[in-house]
């Protein structure tokens, strides 16, 4: 008996190179059983109500596109309460959950493993109600992922990010904050911060990654504090983009539940896209909700 699989498409996703592979997918998914409906997405935030209203009708979910893609697809899921297990192709600029999970960048061999691997359970987060899959962050740098124009990164790729980054330097913002988990308390001036469950951020290096587990319930925080002087300013981003904890200049430690308080709002980005200016965020890591197909 063929089984239903919703194959959702964004063709505007990194380099475009889905549409060059489209069909030979297409062919691999129906040798193997499934019934395939393909769903180019439309707009943003199309995949989340593609899935809301028609993921009861599959058995599978395959997304092709970049992590905001595979974030809106998680966000249906929670949101509707499916079960529907999912696969992910990644197509994006910067692919940093799919290379976490050990999905290949090649569509072709992505797509092979899905038909053969078998499903795993992966955390979600949830941000002040809003769902996320690998991080949520405020601070330094965190913008560029949403600010970066599409074209830039069609042409450049990871580069574009760096030189959005670049650009952003010398407008360094201090964010007075309060952050209370596990009835403990840290109060002090930060560069940036990032609850997180993944290797990479942004294509750089996690400085949690050595800590990262993505089914144990708990997410990863990093907490970069402002630097005091010039000389702190070079060591703080030096390890940060480089992926290393350094005690003298960060604030590390794994928590279910997170609460930051400030007194003015904050923007925050989650997987690559803007989650909104609050004072106030709670984040909750939520075990094992959805499972996905990964290494």
């Amino acid at each position: 008996m063929l089984k239903n699989l919703l194959f959702i498409v964004n063709p505007s996703a990194g380099k475009k190179h889905i549409k060059n592979n489209l069909f030979e997918i297409v062919d691999l998914f129906v040798k193997a059983g499934y019934n395939v409906r393909v769903y180019p997405t439309q707009a943003k935030e199309d995949a989340t109500r593609i899935v809301k209203e028609e993921s009861w009708l599959y058995d599978m979910i395959v997304c092709a596109g970049g992590d905001g893609t595979m974030d809106e697809v998680v966000t249906g899921c929670m949101q509707c309460g499916s079960e529907t297990l999912i696969g992910y192709i990644p197509c994006g600029t910067t692919n940093d959950f799919a290379r976490s999970l050990g999905i290949p960048k090649d569509p072709i061999r992505a797509a092979k493993r899905i038909v053969k691997y078998t499903p795993r359970p992966i955390d979600v987060g949830s941000f002040n109600g809003d769902f996320f899959v690998y991080v949520a962050a405020f601070g330094a740098f965190t913008e560029v992922t949403y600010t970066t124009p599409q074209q830039y990164k069609n042409h450049l790729g990871h580069m574009a990010y760096i030189l959005e980054g670049i650009k952003s330097v010398p407008s360094l913002t201090s964010y007075h904050m309060k952050i209370t988990y596990d009835n403990q308390v840290i109060e002090d001036d930060f560069l940036l911060g990032m609850v997180t469950n993944s290797l990479t951020v942004g294509g750089f290096p996690n400085p949690n990654s050595r800590i990262a587990e993505f089914d144990d319930g708990l997410y990863e925080v990093l907490l970069v504090k402002y630097p005091k002087n010039p000389l702190d300013i070079q060591a703080t981003l030096t390890s940060y983009l480089l992926g290393d904890y350094n005690p003298d200049y960060m604030y590390q430690f794994k928590a279910k539940k997170i609460v930051v308080e400030s007194k003015e709002a904050v923007q925050w980005t989650l997987d690559g896209e803007f989650g909104g200016s609050v004072t106030y965020a709670e984040i909750i890591n939520l075990q094992c909700a959805l499972n996905i197909i990964r290494k």
